[in-house]
């Protein structure tokens, strides 16, 4: 599919104009800007700037605070309720990290709830806070309801990412940032693009059969838990999600299961809600808690280097840890630039003229 690169420098600077003309103060436009293009950065193209032009309709049907007064409203000395005051998931979720490593560092561990937020970017950003502080990083959000459990035709979980981020010595880290179902649905989104259809698995219709149409949500369809089907082990995606809803919404007092917010601004939202806004948990371990920091990155190292060592089935293809694959990504963008799809662009474009801002 046609595309044009662009450097970050370019998309930061366009991004962060962006967030600043709904209103957001400079340090939350810097923190949501950061957030936001670490998803293209890692290549977690569904994430990031594709997602730009969602969130500003969310302010205009204000659904989304741009001057939000985020705040704790319940805490004990190694836990936290965040209210985020329906501010960005963006900026509520790094706030939320910033006050669980600050407690690990006190408690040993630190674990925060929030409600009253929306939709963070990718899960893995907000768990990675913690390694510079030779910390255990976690970080969960509940989404709008698209996935349908075990044996329904009902939607009633969202993608439900998890991830989780461990520090070593010398060899990169462990990084796991993955959804809860078979495939996000940014994946989807990115197959309509191009007009093609969606591997077998990821979907099923609205009569719960499986389906490769990529515009099968549209039509009452859904996501397909992490496993596909009963056949694959489907009930343990099923039960991930529900984790995920279950930490970051019910135990915070956000809206979980099938009334949760939806992210895009066009669809109504669920009736008779039980909590506020979207739900996030997250967490920071201190290694020092459990043994000593070098003892264990010493042995995180073995650990690392062994994996990535492991006999390949084919020669040609290395066998990776989680955190691998978007590292080299990095690594390669940050070098000679963020490709994005003609059609994001076109958006991006419309979406500055709003605002008298040059992409």
């Amino acid at each position: 599919m046609p595309e044009q690169i662009f450097s970050y420098n370019q998309l930061y600077q366009f991004t962060k104009n962006i967030f600043s003309a709904i209103g957001c103060s400079e340090e939350h436009a810097t923190t949501a800007t950061k957030a936001l293009l670490a998803a293209d950065v890692r290549g977690i193209d569904s994430h990031g700037v594709a997602r730009l032009s969602g969130y500003v309709r969310l302010w205009e049907a204000k659904r989304v605070n741009a001057t939000p007064n985020i705040r704790i409203i319940h805490e004990s000395p190694s836990t936290a309720v965040v209210d985020g005051d329906a501010g960005l998931g963006l900026v509520v979720a790094v706030y939320a990290m910033n006050i669980a490593i600050e407690k690990a560092k006190q408690c040993g561990t630190g674990w925060v709830s929030v409600q009253n937020s929306n939709h963070f970017g990718i899960a893995g950003y907000h768990a990675m806070m913690a390694l510079q502080h030779d910390m255990i990083g976690m970080a969960m959000t509940n989404a709008s309801a698209l996935m349908a459990p075990t044996f329904s035709k009902e939607r009633m979980l969202g993608t439900n990412p998890i991830a989780v981020a461990i520090p070593a010595g010398n060899e990169e880290p462990f990084i796991a940032d993955f959804a809860t179902t078979t495939a996000a649905n940014g994946k989807l989104e990115i197959l309509q693009r191009k007009h093609a259809d969606a591997p077998v698995g990821w979907i099923q219709d609205e009569e719960g059969n499986a389906t490769t149409d990529a515009h099968a949500l549209k039509n009452k369809g859904a996501l397909l838990p992490l496993g596909s089907d009963s056949e694959h082990g489907s009930h343990k995606g099923y039960a991930l999600g529900s984790i995920v809803d279950i930490f970051s919404a019910v135990l915070s007092g956000a809206n979980y299961g099938p009334w949760a917010n939806p992210f895009p601004a066009y669809v109504p939202m669920p009736q008779n809600q039980p909590g506020k806004g979207l739900g996030h948990f997250l967490g920071a371990m201190c290694i020092d808690a459990f043994r000593p920091a070098d003892e264990f990155k010493k042995d995180m190292d073995q650990w690392l280097h062994r994996f990535r060592n492991a006999t390949p089935i084919d020669a040609a293809q290395k066998v990776l840890v989680p955190g691998d694959p978007e590292r080299l990504f990095e690594k390669e963008r940050m070098e000679h630039g963020i490709p994005i799809v003609d059609s994001v662009v076109e958006d991006l474009t419309k979406l500055g003229q709003k605002f008298n801002i040059n992409l």
